[in-house]
């Protein structure tokens, strides 16, 4: 089975191309102050990318109706989130889960590594593995809200969708980043809209909703992207190991864990696990580590009332002053400042 590629001609056809953010996780209002120069200091991706104006204009309407709260809601299927967005916010940090990111309206911006990332109308996210990076959030040029939808990557779909497409991808070429964004085309668009007038039916979302989870997965594997996802179930790549060292981290964030012993399992020397991780997510293996760390231990002084020497302690810090030097240069406050801001907009918090 091939996959049939499609150009736009609707209302989003024209205009610059752009280069993108994304999965599941938390953003809030309650952020440090963007950094001065940003723009300086990031070197974009591939291209530029200015604030949209252009909406998917029938999108946005059915999230409107369908999303429950600002930040992220749940829908009547597990796999799939709504986003809801009031006001722009400066760049804070997020940790998102592979997942494929669909904007109607507004624009998110990533920061990872050297790397800028652009969501918007025109373009959607597909995060093909778990990546902490900084995300801006801009609504539309006359102050409405941000809206987008987020479909959850799993890698047993992609696998029945690469027999029933007989794919023969085997892994070969060269090694793959683990982000990016895509020119959203009709087929999609189409798919992402029955997805979500399916969403505001129980039976419909019971029947149809999983199928059109599945369609959209599919057009994305005839995507640019492709290759990310079809690498990530096949077993001897580079990326699949890469992916398989970043769900190892984030199940055991509070042990001890180091570049030479996570290079050993991914079967690599320490140099090519090196390349290939910084390749895979943008970051440094030892960064990419104390990020989800930092990021788990908010969760549990958020969600589960812990003071900040017991977070740190839960998440594998030995020092409890390096914890919180580490955090306020994250974050922008202090843990205990942070996680009493989150507790009253627990709304936007909703991690998966």
């Amino acid at each position: 089975m091939g996959c049939e590629s499609r150009s736009r001609d609707d209302h989003n056809s024209a205009g610059e191309p752009h280069f993108a953010i994304a999965s599941v996780s938390n953003e809030t209002r309650n952020t440090k102050e963007a950094r001065n120069g940003n723009s300086g200091i990031y070197e974009e991706s591939q291209v530029t990318s200015t604030v949209p104006h252009r909406v998917n204009t029938r999108l946005a309407g059915l999230i409107e109706k369908l999303a429950s709260s600002e930040g992220y809601s749940n829908s009547l299927l597990p796999s799939v989130f709504f986003l809801k967005a009031s006001h722009s916010s400066p760049p804070m940090p997020v940790i998102y889960d592979p997942t494929i990111v669909i904007i109607a309206q507004g624009q998110k911006i990533g920061f990872v590594g050297e790397s800028r990332f652009v969501l918007d109308p025109n373009n959607y996210l597909v995060m093909s593995i778990s990546l902490p990076f900084e995300c801006q959030t801009t609504v539309s040029a006359d102050q409405q809200p941000l809206y987008g939808m987020a479909v959850r990557i799993e890698p047993t779909v992609i696998a029945e969708l690469l027999l029933e497409m007989d794919d023969k991808y085997k892994g070969a070429g060269d090694i793959t980043r683990g982000f990016s964004t895509v020119r959203l085309d009709d087929g999609l668009l189409n798919a992402a809209e029955r997805l979500l007038k399916s969403l505001s039916s129980r039976s419909d979302a019971r029947i149809l909703g999983p199928q059109i989870v599945r369609e959209i997965i599919y057009r994305v594997l005839c995507g640019e992207q492709a290759d990310a996802l079809k690498a990530l179930v096949t077993r001897r790549s580079k990326f699949a190991q890469i992916a398989k060292t970043l769900r190892r981290i984030h199940a055991d964030y509070n042990r001890k864990l180091d570049v030479e012993t996570l290079a050993r399992e991914a079967d690599m020397s320490v140099s090519s696990f090196y390349y290939n991780f910084k390749v895979v997510t943008a970051t440094a293996p030892l960064q990419y580590i104390k990020s989800v760390r930092l990021h788990k231990a908010r969760i549990l002084m958020v969600h589960e009332g812990m003071n900040a020497n017991t977070a740190a302690t839960r998440v594998g810090y030995e020092s409890a002053s390096q914890f919180s030097r580490e955090f306020k240069r994250m974050f922008g406050t202090s843990p205990a400042e942070e996680a009493s801001r989150l507790r009253e907009d627990l709304a936007l918090l909703k991690f998966t």
